[in-house]
C-alpha cells in the first residue's frame, strides 16, 4: 500500500523506510491529519482558512529580534546572522514574514512545520528554507533522533537530520510528530463540511423547497417521466429560479413546506463557525463573525487573541528557534514582540509610553527607539551601519 501511494505521489521509497514510520502512517485512513477531511480540503471551509490565516499572518507581522545576554543585561544583537535573515529575507525567494507565515500555517493544518537550516562555511546560519510537510517523510532513528527525507515531486529526495532543520509541531502523541487539531476533532470538522455541502445543494436547487404536482387522474409512466424531465430542465437550479410555471391538463402545483432541518441550516452553519474557531482558540470577531459582537467585546477579543492564542505559539517558535539555531548554553535568544500589535492602535500605544515615562521605566530616547525614531541625543546611526 505504501509503495503504491509513494509511486502515485512521485516519490521513491527508500529501502530503509520503516512501515511504522509515523509520516507514512499519517497517510492511512482515519489517522494523522487525513482523519476525516484532509488538511488541504479543510481549507475549503472559510473558518479554517480564516483561523489559519489570522494566526499565521499575525505571528509573521510582529517584530522579531535577536537578543544577547551579557550578565544580567539583555541587548539587541542586530549583527547576528539570524537578525540579518529577519531584516533582509530568509532566502532569495521568501522574506522572514513569508517564511514564518508558511511555517505556522503548515503547523496549524498538519500539526507539523519544517524549515531547513542553511549554514555557511563557519557554521553560522545563512538561510532558512521552507518545505511543505506533505513532501516530508520522517523516520525515528535508533539514536532517538528524527530524520527528514524531503521530496521535490520529481522523484528526488534530500535527507536532513535534527540540527539541520527547525521542526515546529502542535501537541503530539509520541513527543516527536505533531497531530493537527483538524485530526483530533475530525468529527467536528466533517460535520461543518457536511452542513456546507447541504447548503450548497440547497442553493443549487434554487434555494426553494420541493413541491408536488397534482394530477386529477392517472398518468402513464411515460407521461410522468416526460413531465419530470421538462420540469427539471426549466425550473430546477438557481439559474432557473423565478421562472413562471405554466401547467395545463388539470395539473396543479402545491408547494411543500420547508423542513425544520432546512430552516435551521443557517443556524447550524453559524454554530459551525464557532466550533472551528474554538478548535484554533480564535475569538469569532477576529475571523469576521460579528453575530454576538459589540464594541466592548470586540476590543476584549483582540486582547484575548494575543494573550491566549498568539502568545503560546510565539513562545513555541522562540523556543524551537533557540533550540535549533543556537548552541546549548548560548547567550542568544529570539523574541517575537507581541506589543507590535499596538502599531495599529496609536492611542493605546502612546498612553502606554506615557505611563512608562511617568513611572521611570523608559526615558524619552527609549520611547523614540521603540517608535523607530532616532534618539535626540545621539547621531542616529543604525547599529549595523
Amino acid at each position: 500500500m505504501i509503495d503504491r501511494l509513494a509511486a502515485f505521489a512521485g516519490f521513491e521509497r527508500r529501502a530503509d523506510t520503516s512501515p511504522l514510520d509515523p509520516s507514512w502512517q499519517a497517510l492511512a485512513p482515519m489517522t494523522g491529519y487525513y482523519s476525516g477531511l484532509s488538511a488541504r480540503a479543510a481549507e475549503n471551509l472559510s473558518t479554517v482558512l480564516a483561523c489559519t490565516s489570522s494566526i499565521a499572518t499575525a505571528l509573521a507581522y510582529v517584530p522579531a529580534r535577536v537578543y544577547r545576554w551579557e550578565g544580567e543585561t539583555r541587548l539587541e544583537h542586530a549583527l547576528h546572522p539570524l537578525s540579518r535573515l529577519i531584516r533582509y529575507g530568509c532566502n532569495s525567494a521568501m522574506t522572514w514574514c513569508d517564511t514564518i507565515e508558511h511555517l505556522v500555517a503548515d503547523t496549524l493544518l498538519t500539526g507539523n512545520g519544517l524549515l531547513e537550516i542553511e549554514r555557511s562555511g563557519n557554521g553560522q546560519v545563512s538561510g532558512l528554507i521552507y518545505h511543505p510537510w506533505g513532501m516530508v517523510t520522517v523516520q525515528d532513528l535508533p539514536s532517538g533522533r528524527l530524520r527528514y527525507d524531503i521530496g521535490d515531486g520529481k522523484g528526488n529526495t534530500r535527507r536532513l537530520i535534527e540540527g539541520e532543520a527547525i521542526h515546529l509541531r502542535d501537541r503530539t502523541n509520541d513527543g516527536k510528530i505533531g497531530v493537527s487539531r483538524l485530526s483530533r476533532s475530525a468529527d467536528t470538522v466533517t460535520g461543518v463540511d457536511l452542513a456546507n455541502r447541504h447548503a450548497r445543494q440547497f442553493l443549487a436547487n434554487g434555494a426553494n423547497p420541493s413541491g408536488v404536482i397534482e394530477h386529477p387522474g392517472t398518468m402513464t409512466a411515460e407521461q410522468r417521466t416526460a413531465l419530470r424531465e421538462q420540469f427539471q430542465s426549466r425550473h430546477e437550479g438557481a439559474a432557473n429560479s423565478g421562472r413562471a410555471l405554466i401547467l395545463d391538463g388539470g395539473l396543479h402545483w402545491k408547494v411543500a413546506q420547508i423542513s425544520p432541518e432546512d430552516a435551521e441550516l443557517l443556524e447550524t452553519r453559524r454554530f459551525g463557525v464557532e466550533e472551528i474557531a474554538r478548535l484554533f482558540q480564535v475569538p469569532p470577531p477576529i475571523i469576521g463573525d460579528y453575530t454576538h459582537n459589540t464594541f466592548t467585546n470586540s476590543e476584549t477579543a483582540g486582547r484575548w487573541f494575543a494573550t491566549f492564542c498568539l502568545a503560546p505559539w510565539a513562545r513555541k517558535i522562540e523556543a524551537e528557534f533557540s533550540r535549533s539555531l543556537f548552541p546549548s548554553g548560548s547567550p542568544y535568544e529570539l523574541e517575537l514582540d507581541l506589543s507590535g500589535f499596538l502599531r495599529g492602535d496609536p492611542e493605546t500605544r502612546w498612553n502606554a509610553h506615557k505611563i512608562a515615562l511617568e513611572a521611570g521605566v523608559l526615558d524619552a530616547d527609549e520611547v523614540r527607539q521603540v517608535e523607530g525614531w532616532n534618539p535626540r541625543t545621539g547621531t542616529g546611526a543604525r547599529p549595523d551601519a
